[in-house]
């Protein structure tokens, strides 16, 4: 039975992998032709989407990536683990799509001031052919279970969104003169961009920066464990996390005189249970006694 359930586990394990590789392997050679496009057509819309699905194929090709690396166990260089190295690609990922659109913006605010005709058929065909392929991703990555197949998946649906509102601009523009809508769609997905990649970045930067997750409160956390049964006092109790997921915490514990070690065995166990409430992965538990003096400085 236990080989069976490793073997169904291995398997999806491999499934998840293959589907971001083939998810990565379309959105970047989309995002070659698409660039392409953008510099044939005069469209300053497909252009700043490209600069966002350049921005999914640097995240699909880290996540192929950094989603191993960071599964292996700790060792002498890092002892958590590699968990944290997810959190590189967000970064990294970030900075190119702030870049990116910056550069784009660039090109993009003075045409609102003297619009430039785009090939709106050259922008249908190009839209028709990126409602297919990020189609093709997002049906590839559905029914994915783990966090990182359903954000991939949830990001190349978006991607598919973006290319109907090009798509529905280019047919417009072939019936209507309206060559401003052009300039206007492209910082409408740019604002868009940003306004995500920044959300995003804040969030990074608080796990890098080891800030509490914003999930686990720790005045109620501290409630629980001192409602225990033995336990007198809590104090220096610090949470972060490794990488968004994966919560770490160290706690000092002031309780009664045991009676035993085995008292003391139960009721850190007990603590545990707690913990493991909360979505505490890793606990480092501090016994301290009431006469006993605290190492750490308040």
């Amino acid at each position: 039975m236990s080989h069976e359930h490793s073997h169904y586990g291995h398997n999806h394990q491999h499934s998840s992998t293959e589907n971001i590789r083939v998810a990565f392997f379309l959105n970047l050679g989309f995002t070659i032709f698409e660039i392409f496009g953008g510099l044939y057509t005069n469209s300053v819309a497909i252009l700043s989407d490209a600069v966002h699905d350049l921005g999914d194929s640097i995240s699909l090709g880290l996540s192929w990536y950094l989603d191993g690396k960071s599964k292996q166990k700790g060792d002498r260089h890092f002892s958590f683990g590699y968990q944290r190295f997810s959190l590189l690609g967000a970064l990294i990922n970030g900075s190119v799509l702030v870049i990116g659109s910056i550069l784009i913006l660039t090109k993009t605010i003075p045409r609102l001031f003297s619009p430039e005709h785009a090939d709106a058929q050259g922008m249908m065909w190009i839209a028709i052919i990126g409602v297919i392929v990020n189609g093709a991703a997002v049906l590839r990555m559905k029914g994915g279970q783990s966090m990182n197949e359903r954000l991939v998946s949830w990001h190349l649906f978006e991607d598919v969104l973006g290319w109907l509102a090009v798509l529905i601009v280019s047919v417009v523009l072939m019936f209507w003169d309206i060559p401003i809508l052009d300039p206007l769609l492209s910082i409408a997905i740019l604002a868009f961009v940003l306004f995500n990649v920044v959300k995003n970045l804040r969030e990074t930067l608080k796990v890098f920066l080891q800030a509490v997750p914003k999930e686990v409160d720790i005045a109620a956390l501290e409630k629980k464990v001192k409602a225990l049964e033995d336990v007198v006092d809590v104090h220096h109790t610090h949470i972060w996390s490794l990488d968004g997921a994966q919560h770490v915490l160290s706690i000092h514990l002031v309780i009664k005189e045991p009676s035993s070690v085995k008292g003391i065995i139960t009721l850190k166990s007990k603590v545990k249970e707690v913990l493991k409430k909360s979505g505490i992965s890793h606990a480092t538990i501090e016994i301290e006694f009431p006469d006993e003096s605290c190492y750490m400085p308040d």
